[in-house]
Order: C-alpha cells, then sequence, then structure tokens
C-alpha cells in the first residue's frame, strides 16, 4: 500500500534518543513511510538504524557530507512518496493516534498544514509540567506574532512542502516554512492536545536564548520585511514568548 504520509527524520548526534522517536512512528495507526537522513552522524547511529531496517516503511540514506537538519529534511521530502509529510527530530516522541488526528482534520478542513500542542520534557525525559497549547486556528498574522508551531508536530501537504523547501539555516528555517505556507495556503489547524514529547536542550540551535531570539529577527528580514516591520513583528514574538514559557497551561487543564 502507498503510504499516506511520509515522516522526515534528520539523524545527527542521536544514538541514544533515535530509536525511541522511531518507535513512536512506527506504532501510528496510518500507512506510513519513514524516511531517516543520517546526516553523517559520528556516533554509532547507524548500528542503531540497522536494527529496523527489516521494516519495509523505514528508509535509511545517508548523506554524503553533512548538510544540516534543514537539507536533511529537504532531501528526505524530495523522496517522499506520501500525500502528506511529517517531521519528526530525533530526539522527539509522537503520542498514539497522533497521524491519524491530524489527516483527518485536515481532509475535512481541507488545509495543508496541522499541528498540535506539546508537553516538554527535560533532556532526561522527565515531564516538566509544562504544556505549551495550540489554537484550533492559525492565521499569517498570528504566526508574525507568535510561532506557535513545532516543527515535530508538523503535517504537511507535500506539494507545499516541495515547493517552500527549508532553507537559511542560520535563522529559524522551519518558521520561515510556516510563514510562507499560510501567507500562500491561509490558516493552518491546530489540535490543542499534547500529542508531541519535546524534548529540551541546552545544546541544540535554539538552546542560547539570545542566539534564538538573533534567529527570530532574520526569520522577519528574509521574509523581506522592512526593518520597521521587523522591529515589530520582533517584539510582539518575544512579548508572546515569555509568556508561552512562564504561563503554559498544566496538568492537561486548558487555558481560558
Amino acid at each position: 500500500m502507498d503510504p499516506l504520509v511520509s515522516v522526515i527524520m534528520p539523524a545527527y548526534r542521536c544514538a541514544g534518543t533515535i530509536a525511541a522517536a522511531i518507535d513512536s512512528v512506527l506504532i501510528q495507526n496510518v500507512a506510513l513511510e519513514l524516511i531517516i537522513v543520517n546526516d553523517c552522524s559520528p556516533d554509532n547511529v547507524s548500528e542503531v538504524l540497522a536494527a529496523y531496517c527489516a521494516d519495509e516503511r523505514v528508509r535509511v540514506v545517508t548523506n554524503e557530507k553533512n548538510m544540516g537538519a534543514a537539507k536533511s529534511r529537504n532531501r528526505g521530502v524530495s523522496m517522499a512518496r506520501g500525500k502528506y509529510v511529517a517531521f519528526l527530530d530525533s530526539d522527539d516522541l509522537w503520542m498514539p493516534g497522533k497521524l491519524a488526528a491530524q489527516v483527518q482534520v485536515l481532509e475535512e478542513s481541507g488545509c495543508v498544514l496541522c499541528c498540535t500542542a506539546r508537553e516538554l520534557m527535560t533532556p532526561d525525559w522527565k515531564p516538566t509540567g509544562k504544556v505549551l497549547p495550540v489554537a484550533q486556528t492559525i492565521t499569517y498574522n498570528d504566526l508574525l506574532k507568535h510561532n506557535s508551531i513545532a516543527c515535530s508536530s508538523v503535517v504537511l501537504r507535500a506539494e507545499a512542502a516541495r515547493e517552500f523547501p527549508m532553507d537559511h539555516e542560520d535563522s529559524h528555517e522551519d518558521y520561515i516554512l510556516w510563514l510562507r505556507v499560510l501567507e500562500k495556503y491561509g490558516a493552518a489547524r491546530g489540535i490543542n492536545e499534547p500529542m508531541l514529547r519535546y524534548r529540551l536542550s541546552n545544546t541544540g540551535k535554539s538552546g542560547s536564548k539570545l542566539h534564538s531570539a538573533k534567529m527570530t529577527f532574520m526569520v522577519y528580514r528574509y521574509m523581506g520585511f522592512s526593518l520597521p516591520k521587523s522591529i515589530a513583528c520582533f517584539v510582539s514574538y518575544a512579548f508572546n514568548g515569555v509568556k508561552k514559557y512562564y504561563f503554559a497551561r498544566k496538568g492537561g487543564q486548558h487555558e481560558a
């Protein structure tokens, strides 16, 4: 059966976490393929992946040289056979039923992008008690003020992913992609349930808040915004970022 969803997973320095991520994909109750792009990882991730080669849903490709997460995702998207593309980082986890719920929303709404809420986990997978919610409808203007879309929560129409490949890895390349998609195709849909377990890390690309802020400002510049508009968007983004992490709903309770 042809896959309905193509799951794209870059792999780099993730031998200790990727098996759990893969397992969370393979328990999803939709027809899928999992495309793992080994980005010349220097650890023993190849040995971990070897255990999954017998599963016909799993496809592993290896870059000839280290390309970074954005270009690795683009390579996976170029190979995708599904109607939809989903992204999952190798240190995050999905809850059972996530893909089926999102595909249903996309099919019923006609939208091209769907995301979910996420539960924040510590680097050693302990719950933080914080859940970052998403609105049922996310417009382009909403997204300019606050990026509520977590990359590992997204399911996206494959043609839109191919139309807008991720670039500008010196910024938040996924944020640029969401903005471009919503600007052309209209609002995204959100499922306000924590179907993503998001692992916090101080060593990742966005680990430094100052560095992450600089990358966010670059997003607006790469979108072609004027300096005043970029500053205005960034101020709103910073304000909402504080709200997001300090006033996240706890214990599954919805915000008012």
